[in-house]
C-alpha cells in the first residue's frame, strides 16, 4: 500500500505504486472536489497524421486503429482544496484500445516527486476523474489505472518545441508545425475538445515510451500542445 512504498525505488509492485485511498478503478465515483489546473498539456501518440480524435471528439477510430500515448501537463496555477499545485508537473501513459470515446482507457499517472502529499494525492483524483469537473469524464473512460507514483517529471517549453523526461520511461520531444506565417504554428482553434477549444498541431521528433510492458516510439507521429484551463465542479 501507499504507506510502504519506497520513493527512490525505480521499480515498484503496482500494488505498492497505486495509493490505497483510491479505490478499484472500475468502481471509481465522483467526489466533487475544489481545484484548478492552468497551464499547458502536451501529448504524442501512435497516429501517423493528426490526431482524428480532435475534430471527431473520440468518435472517430484512431489512424492505427489503437492509441497509444504519453502526455505531459504542466500546471502554471492551480490548487487542490487550498493546496497549491503551481510549478509541478504530470506525466501520463495512456493506452487506449480504439476509439478514444469509447473508453477502455488503461493509464499510469507520474507525478511530479516534489509534490507535497496533499498535492500527490489531489492530483490522482483530478487525473482518476475523481475530483469531478473538467478531467469528470474519465471516471467512465478509464478502466485500469495500472500504476501511479512519484517521479522526477521534466518538462522544457522551448519555443517551438516541447521536451519531457521521467528517467528512462517517457523520454519525447515534440515541435509545431509551421504555419504560412512563421510566428504562427497550424492549429485548430474553437473546437469542443475536452482538453480545450485551441490545439496546436505538433509532430514528434524524438519519443520513446519504454514501462508497464509497453515499449513504444513516436517519432514522426502525430502530436498535440493545448493551453490548459481545467477545474472542479465547485
Amino acid at each position: 500500500m501507499a504507506k510502504n512504498r519506497k520513493p527512490d525505488a525505480d521499480k515498484l509492485p503496482v500494488s505498492q505504486r497505486i495509493d490505497s485511498r483510491m479505490p478499484n478503478p472500475k468502481r471509481r465515483e465522483m467526489s466533487p472536489t475544489d481545484w484548478a489546473v492552468k497551464g499547458e498539456l502536451i501529448l504524442n501518440c501512435s497516429c501517423d497524421v493528426f490526431c482524428p480524435c480532435v475534430v471527431s471528439l473520440g468518435a472517430h477510430p484512431p489512424t492505427e486503429g489503437h492509441c497509444h500515448a504519453w502526455m505531459g501537463i504542466v500546471i502554471d496555477e492551480g490548487h487542490y482544496e487550498g493546496e497549491d499545485l503551481s510549478g509541478l508537473n504530470v506525466g501520463l501513459l495512456v493506452d487506449i484500445p480504439g476509439r478514444m470515446g469509447e473508453g477502455q482507457w488503461k493509464v499510469a499517472a507520474y507525478v511530479d516527486e516534489r509534490a507535497s502529499g496533499k498535492a500527490y494525492n489531489g492530483l490522482l483524483q483530478i487525473f482518476s476523474g475523481q475530483a469531478g469537473g473538467t478531467t469528470g469524464l474519465f471516471t467512465m473512460l478509464v478502466s485500469e489505472i495500472i500504476g501511479a507514483e512519484r517521479a522526477p517529471v521534466q518538462i522544457e517549453r522551448d519555443g517551438t518545441k516541447r521536451r519531457i523526461m521521467i528517467g528512462r520511461k517517457i523520454q519525447g520531444e515534440i515541435e509545431m508545425l509551421a504555419g504560412k506565417d512563421p510566428e504562427h504554428p497550424v492549429m485548430v482553434s474553437n473546437s469542443k475538445y475536452w482538453m480545450g477549444p485551441d490545439i496546436i498541431v505538433a509532430r514528434g521528433t524524438k519519443s520513446k515510451v519504454r514501462d508497464y510492458g509497453r515499449v513504444w516510439d513516436f517519432g514522426g507521429k502525430s502530436a498535440e500542445i493545448c493551453p490548459i484551463d481545467w477545474h472542479g465542479p465547485k
